[in-house]
């Protein structure tokens, strides 16, 4: 615990890990720990399911497009209700429940997460659908002594609100803090070789050769392009690991073999 002692770390909070009661309380717990001990955890966190579970009960078009929501403006308000409101007070007060002290807000807030809409393959319009296109961390430093927990919404140049993905979201906010390492919790064990085996440790070269093999698809994508954001920036190691364990962030922070993939810059 000494070798992280006053490091941040960046967790993407998401996927089963927010929606079983345990595994919700298990992670709570983790990250105050981390506190504890003198580590400063910053949770990013995403809520898709939750969003799309609003969406339907509103009758509202939910539909994907290259792999991201269509936000129209009727959907944003849906979005930025259920991330900045709903699911971050949540975690906030979970958090609360565990003993730690968490503040929580959105990337709008202080202008955390500036935005630009993000350009579409030609054939559809994601509507307000954003990248980062700069990360100012005043706002975190302003909090030190608490844990910041942030919704991924971003703020563009005319101050409209842009539904961020969470995974890239991290990979930028980790880039601009310097972490020491970027946690992302996901549904699977971790990356997975050609033959579904968990790996252990890769470097980026050797994911971008899996990229280009078709071994690494879908979901997994956005969750490397922001790994691949924050160790070119700087963060000395990412990890992707099983969020569907229990206390799988002190797992893989404190234990040798780990329990995920930890990716290096090589």
């Amino acid at each position: 615990m000494q070798k992280y002692y006053s490091k941040t770390v960046v967790i993407k909070y998401g996927g089963h890990a927010m929606s079983n009661e345990q595994l919700k309380y298990s992670f709570a717990q983790d990250v105050v720990m981390l506190k504890q001990v003198g580590i400063n955890p910053v949770i990013v966190h995403g809520g898709g399911p939750q969003i799309g579970e609003m969406l339907e009960q509103l009758g509202i078009e939910n539909r994907f497009e290259q792999g991201m929501r269509v936000t129209s403006p009727e959907t944003m308000d849906i979005v930025e209700m259920i991330l900045s409101g709903k699911i971050n007070k949540e975690i906030v007060g979970l958090i609360s429940r565990t003993g730690g002290r968490a503040v929580g807000f959105s990337g709008r807030d202080g202008h955390l997460l500036s935005a630009k809409k993000m350009q579409s393959d030609g054939s559809s319009d994601l509507g307000q659908v954003g990248v980062v296109s700069a990360v100012d961390i005043s706002l975190i430093k302003a909090v030190a002594d608490f844990i910041p927990v942030i919704a991924p919404v971003g703020i563009g140049s005319d101050g409209e609100a842009y539904n961020i993905n969470a995974d890239l979201a991290a990979g930028s906010i980790a880039a601009a803090l310097k972490a020491e390492k970027l946690l992302m919790l996901t549904d699977v064990a971790g990356l997975l070789d050609k033959n579904g085996e968990r790996i252990s440790s890769v470097t980026l070269t050797d994911v971008e050769k899996m990229r280009k093999e078709n071994v690494i698809t879908g979901g997994m994508l956005p969750k490397l392009k922001g790994v691949f954001d924050a160790l070119k920036s700087g963060v000395a190691k990412a990890h992707i690991i099983d969020g569907r364990l229990m206390h799988s962030v002190l797992l893989e922070l404190f234990t040798v073999e780990g329990i995920g993939t930890e990716i290096l810059n090589a």
